[in-house]
């Protein structure tokens, strides 16, 4: 399906959080199917659902796969064609078919309604504007049943400002080498909003065969901010831990906040 993209960023610059083939082909190698803590805190929480669950930004199938192996009635969107595609590989590997549509945050719709909606890894963070951000969490409220839940992973302000620079290396299977560098190039305290230039590039013999930019932009929130985003939305029985670990309050050391609302009965 067609998606309109966002002009925050200059005409001529790659539209921001794009997620093309080399970043998706990174995201493979950096973070296979069933990688990352958050895959047993899931499982563990959603345990027993009734009802479909949507994964909102389902990337290459990361966190969607063990969901679906695990019995759950799981199927997911994504803006990106070349993370679709990927997930989809993954996906009939396994012998599993979810249901998966192209799809923005922003214009995202279903005809049925889901016992639980997750947000993982931060990928919220992704939608940079802040009225923007208040009305996906309303559609979000929306496609939910009397008494689902929706759960999201937000990295703690403080990455707002952090201006180290990223960079990281790979070997594909084929020999090749892949190597991010990302630079912060705009951190608005005001507006809560950071973008980083991350710079894809493919080595080959010793040869740069291949680059692939890719402008990032994020808008982080605070603990007691997205609290009262979710009660504006309508939520109520807001709860937020850290770290993927049940029982734990965030405190300065978290490095992501767990979110978890429910729309009322």
């Amino acid at each position: 399906m067609p998606i309109a993209e966002p002009i925050s960023v200059p005409t001529n610059a790659p539209h921001p959080n794009r997620y093309g083939a080399m970043c998706t082909e990174v995201y493979d190698l950096d973070k296979p199917p069933g990688s990352l803590p958050d895959v047993p805190f899931y499982l563990e929480r959603l345990a027993g659902t009734d009802g479909p669950i949507l994964e909102a930004g389902v990337g290459t199938g990361r966190l969607l796969i063990p969901l679906l192996e695990a019995g759950l009635e799981v199927e997911g969107f994504d803006r990106s064609a070349d993370m679709l595609a990927s997930c989809a590989r993954h996906c009939a590997a396994r012998g599993l078919a979810p249901a998966l549509r192209q799809a923005r945050f922003q214009d995202f719709g279903y005809e049925h309604d889901f016992a639980a909606i997750l947000v993982p890894a931060g990928t919220f963070t992704l939608l940079d504007d802040f009225a923007e951000a208040l009305a996906v969490l309303k559609r979000f409220f929306d496609h939910l049943r009397p008494g689902g839940r929706l759960m999201i992973d937000l990295m703690p302000l403080g990455y707002l400002v952090s201006e180290r620079p990223d960079i990281r290396t790979w070997m594909t299977p084929s020999g090749d080498v892949l190597r991010i560098e990302g630079q912060a190039v705009e951190i608005d305290l005001v507006r809560q909003r950071r973008v980083t230039h991350d710079r894809y590039e493919r080595w080959r013999d010793g040869r740069l065969v291949e680059t692939e930019l890719e402008v990032m932009a994020f808008r982080f929130w605070g603990l007691k901010e997205f609290e009262l985003a979710l009660a504006a939305a309508g939520f109520t029985d807001i709860s937020v831990g850290a770290d993927h670990q049940p029982g734990r309050p965030p405190g300065r050391s978290s490095r992501i906040l767990n979110f978890e609302a429910r729309r009322p009965v």
